[in-house]
């Protein structure tokens, strides 16, 4: 089985060789390029989801041979509590049937959130922040925020997952 993934970051790459490998036995996972068709840093879900849906649309199209497709995408949400990063994941089968899922949100501190408003990228500002170097293509800002308790490839298989049921539980999704 071969896993199309919109993205060539290996925290994505890994979550989705983790847990394919986990629900369908030994697949091929190949990380693609491909754009999300929404900013660097969504600031709402619906753009958060589009970017998913996006990245599962452009990578299935760009290899074809693929079963699945999916796509990762993070993203921030306000709410009158504060302003949440949350995940999504969007995942399509060659048939173009669609599953979709969703993170466990963490709470993001208002300075860091000041600083993407004002034009910079999260991973920018994790950057300065930890004084690592591509935060974004290891433990994150949810790994950061959480003492590496839920690292960044962790909060991706979890929201994975959920976008799997409706192909791990497919008889249930049917119309």
């Amino acid at each position: 089985m071969i896993i199309a993934v919109g993205s060539q970051n290996p925290t994505k790459v890994n979550a989705v060789k983790k847990v394919f490998n986990k629900v369908f036995g030994n697949c091929i996972v190949v990380g693609v390029k491909v754009p999300s068709g929404v900013s660097d840093m969504p600031m709402c879900f619906d753009e958060s989801f589009k970017g998913a849906k996006n990245r599962a649309k452009n990578a299935i199209k760009k290899i074809k041979k693929a079963d699945f497709a999916v796509g990762l995408e993070g993203g921030f949400e306000e709410t009158k509590e504060g302003t949440f990063l949350c995940g999504y994941a969007a995942v399509i089968d060659k048939k173009g049937n669609f599953g979709i899922g969703g993170s466990t949100r963490v709470l993001v501190p208002e300075k860091i959130v000041a600083e993407v408003k004002k034009g910079k990228e999260l991973s920018e500002v994790m950057d300065q922040l930890t004084g690592q170097k591509n935060t974004k293509k290891h433990n994150g800002a949810v790994g950061y925020l959480t003492n590496n308790l839920l690292p960044r490839t962790k909060w991706f298989e979890t929201t994975l997952i959920c976008a799997l049921s409706r192909f791990i539980k497919k008889e249930l999704y049917q119309e």
